[in-house]
């Protein structure tokens, strides 16, 4: 039995690990194929390849159902020259939902990164409250949807009550992400040294204890983002009128688009997914680079 474990082993392990990860990645990658076809009645889609799914989606194509198309919003406009101007447009859900989200992210860093760290590095009574409240939030939207919307109805349909609902939904996420990233680190000995060296306590903990915990902290506001943009049962209670989330954009296209149209609307979010992942993991080293170079 050894020698087999040791000869077939691995191999199995790696088999089933390859499996898995086609098993999950297929449908992904079969929606992306599917955004640039013209049908997909049957498991594979057909008729390649065509750029009308995502133009609709994106609002660059006036066809019928273009009103659940994106719109476009000026961001501002430069004057190049002969009565003419250059405007700079871009998606309106589109930027709006990514506002939203990292709104949230922002809260959940300026809020959760120190109730984590109170929680890993300090002894203090009510401990297992404040650890049990900050996990709190973590229900189905709806349910906080509609406890907010009787617990704050000035923010009930608001930008501002998306960006708190969001950090709400989402701030266990980056509680516990943060949090175990602190309980692995020696933080007393870390304050100690720096504390040592004339360092304050604000400095110690910006320039010292934040930057050890920086994967935590990326990894936190990754999954805070990517949950955020794509709450929907939350958005779906709480929102008003006006730019809609993302989330309600693709509930749209999914509910009264082709599965062509909806496949370019998906494909367009794991794109944004990919895009905000790179660029906070990219923030977040060089932010918490200490170094000098």
């Amino acid at each position: 039995m050894t020698a087999l474990s040791r000869r077939f082993g691995r191999p199995a392990v790696t088999a089933v690990l390859l499996a898995t990860v086609a098993f999950l990645i297929a449908p992904i990658v079969l929606t992306v194929v599917a955004s640039f076809a013209t049908n997909w009645t049957g498991v594979l889609p057909s008729g390649f390849v065509t750029f009308q799914n995502w133009r609709e989606v994106l609002g660059l194509a006036s066809t019928i159902g273009a009103e659940r198309s994106m719109g476009w919003d000026s961001l501002f406009s430069i004057p190049i020259g002969g009565g003419t101007t250059l405007t700079v447009a871009v998606p309106s859900e589109l930027a709006f939902s990514v506002a939203l989200a990292l709104g949230g992210v922002l809260i959940n860093l300026v809020v959760g990164v120190p109730i984590a760290y109170a929680v890993s590095r300090y002894e203090f009574r009510g401990k297992e409250w404040v650890n049990a409240v900050s996990i709190l939030p973590l229900v189905p939207g709806v349910i906080l949807g509609v406890a907010f919307l009787r617990a704050y109805p000035v923010l009930s349909g608001t930008s501002f009550g998306l960006i708190v609902g969001y950090s709400l939904l989402k701030a266990p996420f980056m509680v516990m992400a943060v949090q175990s990233e602190f309980e692995s680190m020696p933080l007393r000995q870390l304050e100690e040294s720096a504390r040592s060296l004339g360092a304050s306590w604000p400095r110690t903990f910006l320039t010292v204890i934040v930057p050890n915990a920086s994967s935590g902290i990326v990894s936190g506001a990754i999954i805070c983002w990517t949950l955020a943009a794509a709450e929907f049962n939350f958005s779906y209670i709480v929102w008003a009128k006006g730019t809609q989330p993302l989330a309600l954009f693709l509930q749209r296209h999914i509910s009264n688009s082709s599965f062509t149209k909806a496949a370019a609307a998906v494909s367009m979010f794991f794109c944004i997914i990919v895009a905000i992942t790179l660029l906070l993991q990219q923030v977040g080293r060089r932010g918490f680079d200490t170094r000098g170079h």
